[in-house]
């Protein structure tokens, strides 16, 4: 089991910027990866970054070069540094570990709301 508690959201303007982190606990050493997803009002839950144990990073395309994830020495803890958000950011931003043995199984967190106003 993996237990993961996020926190950083909140209400931001056009252009500004965010860290979001969240701190995973439990059975850690079976993590292989953690990532961020957001999920928007009437949209599907959608990847937005995501780091491997190796420390191999991917991010969807609308966030290249604004959107960077990273994790902390310990590596219990993820983050993510937003800049330059825009309103189509808007959503609830959401931490999963993919975590397991044999076959990762996807931990989640409860969600940060992040909003940014036009």
């Amino acid at each position: 089991q993996v237990q993961l508690v996020e926190s950083g959201g909140g209400l931001v303007q056009d252009g500004g910027s965010l860290r979001l982190s969240c701190t995973a606990s439990g059975n850690i050493a079976s993590i292989a990866a953690m990532g961020w997803y957001r999920q928007a009002p009437g949209k599907q839950r959608e990847l937005v970054a995501r780091i491997t144990r190796d420390g191999i990073t991917n991010y969807v395309e609308s966030v290249k070069g604004r959107f960077t994830i990273s994790r902390g020495d310990a590596r219990t803890t993820v983050y993510l540094q937003m800049n330059s958000l825009k309103p189509e950011d808007t959503a609830v931003y959401y931490c999963r570990a993919d975590a397991g043995l044999v076959l990762p199984h996807p931990y989640w967190g409860q969600g940060t709301q992040v909003t940014v106003s036009s």
